[in-house]
């Protein structure tokens, strides 16, 4: 069984940075992901890394966050830089566990595919 818990979020003036952390117990995963979810919205993903390092983005935050993992500290991180207020939304860390799609389609950041999530992070925006 994997544990994720999610810490970092807040508040910020658009332009100003943010870093997520993700506390991870267990294992058996290939890949862990940032989803993030606004209100009346779909949760979408957001950065995802592999195991082997490879990692994929959501177009829109490409540029400005940076997903990593620190493996002697069993924790996933999400560095957000020039936060924008269309960022305003809750995190999620997710690992993937035992559906084989993660292995095959890991980099389309589907909810479906994580086996495992976090309670969620606020993090809002203001212009």
């Amino acid at each position: 069984q994997v544990q994720l818990v999610e810490s970092g979020g807040g508040s910020v003036q658009a332009g100003r940075s943010l870093r997520l952390s993700c506390k991870v117990s267990g294992s058996n995963r290939c890949c862990m992901a940032w989803f993030r979810q606004a209100p009346g919205k779909e949760r979408e993903g957001v950065a995802a890394i592999h195991n082997d390092s490879r990692t994929i983005y959501k177009k829109s935050v490409k540029d400005r966050f940076t997903i990593s993992q620190d493996d002697a500290k069993n924790t996933l991180y999400l560095q957000m830089n020039s936060l924008k207020p269309e960022d305003t939304a809750v995190y999620y860390c997710a690992a993937g566990g035992t559906n084989p799609n993660i292995l095959l389609r890991w980099w389309l950041l589907l909810p479906a595919d994580y086996d495992y999530w976090g309670q969620g992070t606020q993090v809002t925006v203001s212009s």
